[in-house]
């Protein structure tokens, strides 16, 4: 089986609560597993835009795209930017199932407030809430203020 290559792809997806998904990519390659079709990624940019039309961007050298429930596992150099944030990362998973978004391993968050460095950041899509913890809860998060 020889798998299809695809040069700058582009999905859009409208969900019916009024978010959009759109994730282009420089190189694709479509693979299936059981009956799923997946595209694996290469130099990737993809942008949340959430009820209120505020848009979260997702950069990331590598990424696996879900075509049948849009969820992505991005990878390598992960960059976040969300309302005059920026987080970056070795890894991110967003789940559509779940409304989750799963940022992981080496993460600093950059914002007005300052820097911040933990292990995991957890953020709801619909609530807006965020979880900051670590592996090991004898570790503690790093904070530097401004």
């Amino acid at each position: 089986n020889q798998n299809n290559l695809i040069k700058n792809l582009r999905y859009n997806v409208n969900f019916d609560n009024n978010t959009q998904y759109f994730i282009t990519a420089e190189f694709s390659e479509i693979f299936y597993q059981e009956t799923s079709e997946f595209v694996k990624m290469q130099n990737v940019i993809a942008k949340f835009v959430d009820e209120e039309n505020i848009p979260l961007v997702i950069e990331s050298d590598n990424a696996i795209y879900n075509n049948t429930n849009y969820n992505t596992k991005f990878s390598n150099n992960v960059k976040i930017t969300y309302l005059g944030n920026l987080i970056t990362a070795e890894n991110l998973d967003l789940n559509f199932a779940e409304n989750i978004i799963t940022i992981q391993n080496n993460v600093v968050y950059e914002g007005v407030q300052g820097l911040l460095k933990a292990d995991n950041i957890k953020i709801n899509l619909i609530t807006k809430k965020i979880e900051i913890f670590m592996n090991d809860s004898k570790n503690k998060i790093k904070i530097n203020s401004k």
